[in-house]
């Protein structure tokens, strides 16, 4: 799939990811924190570990009811694992767009993003 100039592999899942690594040009990743089979936190580690030169974009939607009880913030655990940008959804199809310029350029790339959903 193409799009705004990039060219699109989506993978279902951390499994699939990892193959898409192996197989294809993969200059950025995007990770859902709760994806089927390899959860977000399983397989940020993973990526970083194998290419670690791939900037990885997590996002997550999940949300408390309580929000006064204290609860672990998904995003910035996963900037710790090795994210280089989290978004929370929902967002905006600009701060995606933005949030994948800037780590292309910061990483000197320019063309194929995998995503795992």
């Amino acid at each position: 799939m193409q799009q705004n100039n990039f060219r699109v592999t989506i993978a279902d899942g951390g499994e699939a990811s990892l193959r898409a690594l192996e197989n294809d040009q993969v200059d950025l990743m995007m990770i859902d924190i709760s994806m089927p089979h390899m959860r977000g936190f399983e397989s940020i580690p993973i990526f970083h570990e194998r290419a670690p030169a791939i900037p990885l974009i997590a996002m997550s939607g999940y949300a408390f009811a309580n929000l006064n009880a204290p609860a672990p913030d998904f995003l910035r655990m996963a900037l710790e694992l090795g994210a280089a940008r989290c978004l929370r959804k929902p967002f905006t199809p600009d701060a995606l767009l933005a949030a994948i310029k800037d780590c292309l350029a910061e990483h000197g790339a320019v063309s194929a993003i995998g995503l795992a959903q």
